[in-house]
């Protein structure tokens, strides 16, 4: 199998070969570059075509967020973005959310944790599963003063069925999950979400859950 090609962009030096280390010894993951800023990042992933930059939000030269934008703004952008901080209530990570990354991770994960969030960004997956992701979108979509309403003529598009799928996504549940929530084939779930990115013109079920919260289709706990 050809390997997941990793960039790690991070201005301390410790981190990045630490990651690299961590990276290298697991079976099926390569790392193919270290960035030591924002437009290095940049710059690499066009030199180098990684599958996934783990990226860390605050460098010099330019941000992890702005870096995000460029990386994954093209509509022919396949690369995914896992974004890196230190700890999990951070307004910059909502923001590079939306910016257009897959998901964040601590920079004190495992091991394992590490590995397990490249391969599930790496095949397409948001790494949303975790309770924590979802607490972090309400927070702040209620902290930027609740939903705005950008696009709703877009959530007009979907279905009834597809609105549904939608919700759940946002409320951070598996395919698994809505499917025994709304009792239908896991298959049917996967169909609905990938009809849902293609009308909502988004790149992954992070994307969907940003929507979802921002156009007033989910609302943050408390709002």
């Amino acid at each position: 199998m050809t390997p997941i090609r990793v960039l790690i962009a991070d201005d301390q030096m410790m981190v990045r070969q630490g990651f690299t280390v961590l990276l290298n010894a697991e079976p099926g993951i390569e790392v193919v570059g270290q960035a030591v800023n924002g437009l290095d990042a940049v710059a690499q992933v066009a030199e180098l075509a990684p599958d996934v930059v783990l990226m860390d939000i605050r460098m010099p030269e330019l941000s992890g967020i702005e870096a995000t934008r460029r990386i994954t703004g093209p509509a022919d952008a396949t690369v995914k973005v896992l974004v890196l901080t230190t700890f999990d209530l951070d307004e910059y990570v909502y923001e590079a959310l939306r910016a257009g990354a897959s998901g964040f991770l601590l920079k004190d994960a495992s091991a394992a944790e590490l590995a397990q969030a490249v391969r599930v960004v790496a095949a397409g997956d948001a790494l949303l599963a975790p309770n924590i992701t979802k607490r972090l979108i309400a927070e702040f979509s209620r902290i930027a003063g609740g939903p705005r309403v950008p696009s709703r003529d877009r959530v007009g598009d979907l279905t009834e069925r597809e609105t549904e799928v939608l919700s759940l996504i946002a409320q951070g549940l598996s395919n698994a999950e809505i499917a025994g929530s709304l009792v239908v084939a896991e298959q049917t779930v996967k169909t609905h979400v990938s009809r849902i990115l293609v009308k909502l013109g988004l790149r992954d079920r992070t994307q969907a859950a940003v929507f979802a919260y921002e156009t007033g289709l989910v609302r943050p706990a408390g709002y």
